[in-house]
């Protein structure tokens, strides 16, 4: 596992580019940039938040944004923890296509998370341990069927539409949850044969 650097060292690039990349590597942006997206709409509906908007239609200084609602939709047990998951769940949903972590991409999450887990672990060793805990927690609630299958969903419309609604996010996430329980109750049942 990559590790994270300190975000204050992971900027943006904001330097012009004088070339536009050819198109396979504008699709394989969008790409990465609507995974990224939908892991953090997704996490942050696993731990109750609503999305109020998920879009990759990039602005001066990102590729895109997840918007989330004020408040929860049900109780949380640790707020700081349910934002440090849904901030890294966009790179690691994105590393799981890519192959690696695009930490200079994420470094606007970065800092957040830095400046969260500081506030909990006192000091810059004890939140860079902290931050490696909770991205392979984040890493490993992607890696539930139904989790992945709702960022494929969401992904897929990202690229389709460039801007999904908090109702269309929670859509995907639900019927992706249904697919994967049929899927789940038709296998158990095919065994009994």
């Amino acid at each position: 596992m990559d590790n994270l650097p300190h975000p204050i060292h992971t900027e943006l690039n904001t330097e012009p580019t004088t070339s536009v990349p050819p198109t396979s590597q504008l699709l394989l942006a969008d790409r990465l940039t609507a995974y990224h997206e939908a892991g953090h709409a997704v996490i942050a509906l696993t731990q109750g938040r609503d999305v109020h908007r998920v879009s990759i239609l990039p602005n001066k200084t990102r590729l895109g944004q997840c918007d989330l609602k004020k408040g929860a939709t049900r109780a949380v047990k640790d707020w700081l923890e349910t934002e440090v998951l849904i901030l890294l769940a966009g790179a690691a949903a994105e590393s799981r296509i890519s192959g690696k972590y695009c930490w200079q991409g994420a470094a606007r999450d970065l800092r957040q998370v830095r400046a969260l887990t500081l506030s909990r672990a006192g000091n810059e060793h004890q939140a860079e341990r902290l931050e490696r805990r909770y991205l392979e927690k984040v890493e490993f609630m992607l890696s539930a069927p139904a989790n992945w299958l709702a960022v494929e969903l969401l992904a897929a419309d990202l690229i389709e539409r460039r801007t999904v609604s908090g109702r269309a996010a929670r859509y995907h996430f639900e019927q992706a949850a249904a697919r994967v329980a049929k899927q789940s109750a038709a296998e158990r049942s095919g065994g009994r044969r």
